[in-house]
């Protein structure tokens, strides 16, 4: 008996031994795949660090594409410029011929890198490769890159790597792992027109994109960010032959666009700022200054500086960087109306940078002026307000902070700008001068010591009375419903159940006749009673726009408030003619 309880012991400490070493060994391959695996969070921290004080990069969108610049045997191609070949459904070999006209003889590294650090950015993204599969290096792997293809004949990425780094701005590379139009097999997962096309994706990532990431990662000196993109058919097995590759760039920072169920670093917005950011992870938003990535001759749309200023305080004041697009021509030239827009943005940062550098997303709900950002020591709070919409009379309000502040002045002269400051009915009240430092966006700053103090405020009237009630300020009161941020959504959702309500708490200052308008989606008709505290109650039945995502404006009538102070609104469902809504806004504008 002695024995055979021995023989079990040993037989029961080898199981446990090859269980501990099996275990050992999965974790062992988990790591040799992804470097970051195990990191701690001060570990990302730290490698976060120099990115989370950035805020403001350069992208790069530059191939092949603007050579037809959006336009394919006479006609103009719907859709962005990078993508014609897609678009126009060009065969493989005609597309190819584009690259003998791809002569960037005009192609200025230096200025280039000079222009992003004039405008206050702190790297630049390029792609090294987009779904043309045309890469701006030399790769020996394939012949379809500028060295080879083009009469320009000379590697793209070195002499930017060198800039950047003459110039101290950090460089990252975008590429297409998951979408190549003229690589047999990597077109499988990005739309397929010709026979050419034809081959394994699983061969595509092993032959062209493994060995060109590793190129693009060992050639060019340190690469601070790997932009990867559209992860369509990206499986795990896939991807686990590109994220080993990261090892060779210590501390590099990776999007969430590989694929594979590997999330990156960072979230990806692409033209569109999410309404409250991604609480509890790094994003960044990229965004085109006209309507198109790759460079469209006729694509003259052009998003104001006040737009890109403004755009860029938005995304600060939730936490998040800017990442912002310029499409240079085949010649190698930025076009003009970036390069003018990037320089207007430069002379607003000058001044205003230290409001965005380093700043952590704004303590308050939503400010009716225009937004905060924050910085934070060991021993001061610093409050930065952007005012889009300077006061008439002078008087700044801040809703809910409570704190008294012990400095307060504009940014564009702390030292002479000293401000007067008091609370009112617990809201801090900022005296100004009469005229605004800048028509964009002027920064006051406020100093406090110690923790702020911030009470939950009503919504207040702009300036001109109107009172606009957002999605993202409600207070939801129900099982069901739910505030939905991301691509097409800003808005309240799940609204399935018609005892749920939507409320919102806001402050009268400006009393009078309004007419009210609400900006929905559904794809039923939903019949709705909004609330004016116990004085008025509209009645309205919002229409069926089709689906989820296409919001329409509605008037919904005229209401009176004649009192000034708190006044809440409430919208609930009329549970006997209710389909579930998308429900974005509600505005009430003064009747003149």
């Amino acid at each position: 008996m002695k024995k055979l309880f021995f023989a079990y012991f040993r037989l029961l400490k080898i199981t446990l031994a090859i269980a501990i070493c099996s275990s050992a060994i999965a974790q062992q391959m988990v790591e040799d795949l992804n470097p970051y695996a195990n990191e701690t969070p001060e570990q990302h921290n730290a490698r976060m660090k120099w990115w989370r004080e950035a805020r403001f990069g350069m992208f790069i969108h530059w191939g092949v594409y603007s050579v037809p610049a959006g336009i394919y045997k006479g006609k103009r191609i719907d859709g962005i410029g990078e993508w014609i070949m897609h678009n126009a459904r060009i065969p493989v070999s005609e597309y190819k011929q584009f690259a003998k006209q791809f002569n960037p003889v005009k192609y200025n590294p230096d200025y280039w890198v000079q222009l992003a650090k004039e405008a206050g950015m702190k790297y630049i993204v390029i792609t090294s490769k987009h779904h043309d599969g045309f890469a701006l290096f030399d790769s020996k792997v394939t012949d379809w890159d500028v060295v080879d293809a083009t009469p320009y004949g000379k590697d793209l990425l070195k002499p930017l790597a060198e800039a950047c780094q003459r110039h101290g701005i950090k460089l990252g590379f975008y590429y297409s792992q998951a979408q190549d139009w003229n690589h047999p097999g990597g077109a499988a997962a990005g739309g397929h027109w010709d026979p050419a096309q034809d081959g394994s994706m699983d061969d595509y990532i092993r032959n062209i994109a493994v060995p060109q990431v590793k190129e693009i990662l060992s050639n060019y000196g340190p690469i601070a960010i790997l932009w990867w993109d559209t992860p369509v058919d990206m499986t795990k097995a896939r991807a686990d032959m590109l994220i080993p590759l990261i090892r060779l760039q210590p501390n590099i920072i990776i999007n969430n666009r590989l694929g594979g169920g590997y999330h990156g670093d960072t979230e990806t917005p692409e033209q569109y700022i999410p309404a409250t950011g991604f609480p509890g992870r790094d994003f960044e938003v990229c965004m085109t200054m006209n309507d198109t990535w790759g460079y469209k001759s006729y694509d003259n749309n052009w998003k104001s500086t006040e737009t890109l200023v403004r755009n860029l305080i938005d995304i600060a004041s939730k936490g998040g960087n800017y990442l912002l697009n310029v499409g240079p021509t085949s010649e190698g030239l930025i076009p003009e109306p970036s390069v003018v827009r990037l320089k207007e943005i430069g002379k607003w940062m000058k001044i205003n940078g230290e409001a965005i550098y380093g700043t952590t997303a704004s303590p308050f709900k939503k400010l009716p002026w225009g937004r905060c950002t924050k910085k934070t020591n060991d021993s001061n709070v610093i409050l930065y307000l952007h005012v889009f919409n300077w006061p008439s009379d002078g008087k700044l309000i801040v809703p809910g902070l409570k704190n008294q502040p012990t400095k307060a002045c504009l940014l564009a002269d702390p030292e002479k700008s000293n401000l007067s400051t008091a609370q009112n009915n617990g809201s801090l009240i900022i005296n100004l001068p009469g005229q605004a430092p800048d028509p964009i966006s002027s920064t006051i700053m406020l100093v406090f010591n110690g923790p702020i103090e911030i009470e939950s405020a009503p919504i207040i009237q702009s300036a001109d009375g109107t009172l606009t009630l957002s999605a993202a300020d409600a207070n939801l009161l129900g099982q069901n419903i739910q505030y939905e941020s991301g691509h097409d959504h800003d808005n309240i959702g799940f609204w399935t159940n018609p005892s749920d309500k939507v409320e919102w708490k806001t402050r009268i200052t400006q009393p009078g006749k309004f007419n009210v308008e609400a900006i929905t989606a559904a794809t039923g008709s939903a019949k709705v009673e909004i609330l004016f505290d116990d004085s008025e109650k509209l009645v309205f039945k919002f229409p069926n726009t089709g689906n989820y995502t296409s919001f329409t404006k509605s008037e919904l009538g005229q209401i009176s408030i004649n009192k000034t102070g708190d006044l809440r609104v409430v919208v609930q469902p009329i549970k006997t003619d209710w389909t579930p809504l998308n429900l974005r806004a509600i505005k009430l504008t003064p009747v003149k």
